[in-house]
């Protein structure tokens, strides 16, 4: 069976439409999300209809689905990040605000956990980008592979004896006795330099996880993103990947 990982969206409709017809064409089984659908990207309500109402996809909950779904607080987001928060909860009905708040942070799928941050504390939202912080989340974990996004960057890390990371991965074989904490990267909004899109296939018979990179139309998005009167470095930092 195929799955495909699919992580921080981002209201990017373009972007993951490119890695959906990438998926199908990869014979993609099912799909999964590890959180943030809404949030930055001009186009909350139709990702959040083809991932909910389309593929049904099995999802938890990420930091912007969060405080998207409810009058919370954005006093822990840069003021752009608040801004783009305050226009998607204009653009969300009650029953999307529904979905998004009743999403669960952590969740186990088949035989393998998917998180939007960190395992060890996944409601403070923290970030993962050493060794240290991996080895304090795959302390709680309890399968063999845990998917993870939030950092919008692709990284692996694998605990056999001590915990090392692999950086610029493209595959990756899943061996007995080890642990995979997997950054599957974004669709929406990718931060690695690399402005392309990208999410992940976990090929559960041939145990091996791979990470697809692809092209998409970032102009067109650029430009709804500015019509919609978003904060302009949203669409900036598109092009730039970062």
């Amino acid at each position: 069976m195929k799955i495909a990982i699919l992580g921080d969206i981002h209201a990017n409709l373009e972007a993951l439409q490119v890695v959906l017809e990438d998926a199908q064409g990869e014979e993609v089984n099912e799909y999964l999300s590890v959180g943030d659908i809404v949030g930055y990207g001009p186009n909350p309500k139709e990702c959040l209809h083809i991932i909910r109402d389309e593929l049904k996809c099995p999802c938890v909950r990420g930091n912007h689905d969060h405080l998207a779904s409810a009058n919370l607080s954005t006093m822990s987001f840069n003021p752009i990040a608040a801004e783009a928060i305050g226009w998607t909860r204009e653009q969300l009905d009650e029953a999307d605000k529904k979905f998004l708040a009743d999403l669960r942070l952590v969740r186990l799928v088949h035989d393998f956990t998917l998180v939007h941050a960190t395992l060890d504390m996944p409601q403070s939202w923290g970030y993962v980008f050493d060794r240290l912080a991996a080895a304090s989340s795959m302390s709680y974990q309890t399968t063999s592979i845990c998917f993870f996004g939030h950092t919008h960057v692709p990284l692996a890390f694998i605990k056999e004896g001590p915990v090392r990371t692999e950086h610029g991965w493209t595959s990756i074989d899943v061996k007995p006795g080890c642990r995979y904490f997997i950054n599957v990267g974004s669709i929406g909004q990718p931060r690695d330099g690399n402005p392309k899109t990208g999410y992940v296939i976990y090929d559960t018979d041939a145990k091996r996880i791979q990470i697809k990179r692809l092209d998409y139309d970032i102009a067109a998005v650029q430009y709804k993103i500015r019509q919609a009167g978003l904060p302009d470095k949203l669409a900036v930092r598109l092009g730039l990947g970062k």
